[in-house]
């Protein structure tokens, strides 16, 4: 019983870390989709810009609201290393 116990544990904090390096991930693209939009020239940029913005947002709320639900110790869980 307690070694299962132990292996949910373990099964846990490896999604917990794996769902933590997606979510610096997402917010390292997020970034990067602002900078080329201050940096767009022409409407096609600016397009392509907006459009690489609201999808990196949607894939970083998606993944924190993930991060939540998987585990109920998110606000002990330190959150994301940027």
């Amino acid at each position: 019983m307690i070694k299962k116990q132990q292996e949910a544990v373990h099964k846990d904090s490896a999604l917990m870390e794996e769902i933590r390096k997606e979510i610096s991930e997402a917010h390292r693209e997020w970034e990067n989709a602002n900078r080329f939009f201050e940096y767009a020239v022409g409407k096609d940029q600016i397009d392509y810009a907006i459009y690489s913005i609201i999808t990196a947002e949607k894939r970083y709320e998606m993944l924190l609201r993930l991060a939540k639900q998987t585990s109920e110790k998110w606000p002990r869980w330190g959150g994301i290393r940027i």
